[in-house]
């Protein structure tokens, strides 16, 4: 066997020739620019490419990047924990991912016993909050909702209501779908009860009528910055754990500060989950993700040992333990709230500039504007967004293209993105929707 020596080649076409190359096609799939995009150096709220481009962020890097490209802070940590142990299995101790998840538990509601398991990523945790659902109660039924992402392996996907997320393989078994309460597009329009009576409905015809549980995005991600509606979450548990299942929360893209009001987004609707599920931001950028449970409902597995290969890795929980010092230090959900509130207004007054913006929504640093061909039937202006999407990229900014029918441009930043940030970000919108006037046909 002779193992090529590659040195690291930055020029352009040779990078997009070796993945295409060496990628299998399931990872070589999930391009969104017509260009590749590549990325070389990143700090704070903004990133390089490798051609010296400078864009500001406005994803995160997917959700991963929560307090900002190469913070000092985490990177000290990682190298300080990096130089000690680069790994410690699970089966050993470490005090690293002990500090972190006591540190963790302290952000959930007080009055129950929180417990943590690591896991690599937030779909691995999301396969295990589903484990831990039916192994608690011993029934088999879960519910999602439509519009929602909860990752994309085999276990999360079966609980994933985007179609393009959706593989054509046979799915989990016993999960159902009710409507999510969106209020822009919902099939019930506004409202909260037409929604609840949906869930009742969900429960009475498509399911045992025992229930696993029920997983909710605060915020649903992927399906274009759906804010779940005041009254919805709480409704929601309330049936659940009537029919006998447990809440589960996934906080992996609306955790951590993101939505400006607290830590977590299930803190805004008056409930508690049961599980709650946690990952991307968690280290910003290193790879780690969590299922933190009430204790009697994580017992419930403690027959067998569950193991991932590096959750609870020590570099990992260090970076996570930086994260949240961060996050306290430097005020960064209360940032997350003022400049997300000055982006909604900017994004509001460019909703009154062009027709083709049908809704601006959000909460802190989670904005969405989606496209529509007509604001009257909501038709989905899927190739007049791909248009404007490439135009974002060409005026310095990093959005992403979301939606079941991918027409929301969806903004995520770092929880570091300034008030200083807010009128470029605004200008470069206003002239790529300008020049959509302008050009398309």
């Amino acid at each position: 066997m002779t193992i090529p020596k590659c040195p690291v080649d930055w020029s352009t076409q040779k990078i997009i020739d070796k993945r295409n190359q060496y990628y299998a096609a399931s990872q070589r799939a999930f391009v969104p620019y017509q260009k590749p995009l590549i990325l070389k150096h990143g700090k704070g709220q903004y990133i390089w490419d490798e051609l010296g481009n400078k864009l500001t962020d406005l994803l995160g890097m997917n959700l991963c990047i929560s307090v900002g490209h190469a913070h000092p802070m985490v990177v000290d940590a990682v190298k300080e924990q990096v130089e000690e142990l680069t790994h410690c299995t699970t089966m050993f101790y470490h005090p690293v991912p002990a500090h972190l998840a006591e540190e963790i538990a302290a952000t959930m509601p007080d009055g129950h016993d929180w417990v943590v398991h690591f896991t690599n990523s937030g779909a691995e945790a999301i396969d295990l909050a589903l484990m831990m659902a039916r192994a608690s109660t011993g029934n088999q039924d879960l519910i999602a909702l439509r519009n929602s992402y909860h990752g994309a392996t085999y276990g999360a996907q079966g609980v994933t209501g985007v179609q393009n997320f959706r593989h054509n393989i046979a799915q989990l078994p016993n999960v159902s779908f009710a409507a999510e309460p969106c209020q822009y597009r919902g099939i019930f329009g506004k409202g909260v009860q037409p929604y609840l009576d949906d869930l009742d409905r969900t429960i009475s015809f498509a399911t045992s009528g025992q229930l696993a549980g029920m997983v909710i995005e605060p915020v649903q991600g992927y399906g274009g910055i759906i804010p779940m509606p005041p009254g919805y979450m709480k409704g929601a548990f309330e049936r659940i754990r009537a029919a006998g299942g447990v809440c589960i929360a996934d906080e992996v893209q609306s955790g951590f500060g993101k939505t400006g009001d607290a830590m977590w987004g299930f803190e805004s609707h008056d409930t508690i989950p049961d599980i709650v599920v946690m990952a991307k931001g968690m280290g910003n950028g290193i790879p780690i993700g969590a299922v933190v449970a009430k204790r009697e409902i994580a017992d419930a597995m403690g027959g067998k040992f569950l193991f991932h290969t590096y959750g609870a890795n020590p570099v990992a929980c260090a970076a996570a333990r930086a994260v949240l010092r961060i996050i306290k230090q430097e005020n960064l959900i209360e940032n997350a709230k003022t400049v997300g509130a000055k982006l909604n207004e900017g994004l509001l007054q460019l909703k009154e500039e062009f027709e083709i913006i049908g809704d601006v929504r959000g909460l802190g640093f989670m904005q969405a504007i989606e496209l529509v061909r007509d604001r009257t039937t909501k038709e989905p202006a899927v190739e007049e967004t791909a248009w404007v999407f490439e135009k974002t990229r060409e005026h310095g900014l990093i959005v992403s293209k979301s939606g079941n029918f991918k027409n929301v441009l969806r903004m995520v930043p770092p929880l570091c993105l300034s008030m200083s940030d807010v009128e470029p970000v605004i200008t470069a919108l206003r002239r790529c929707f300008s020049e959509f006037e302008r050009d398309y046909s």
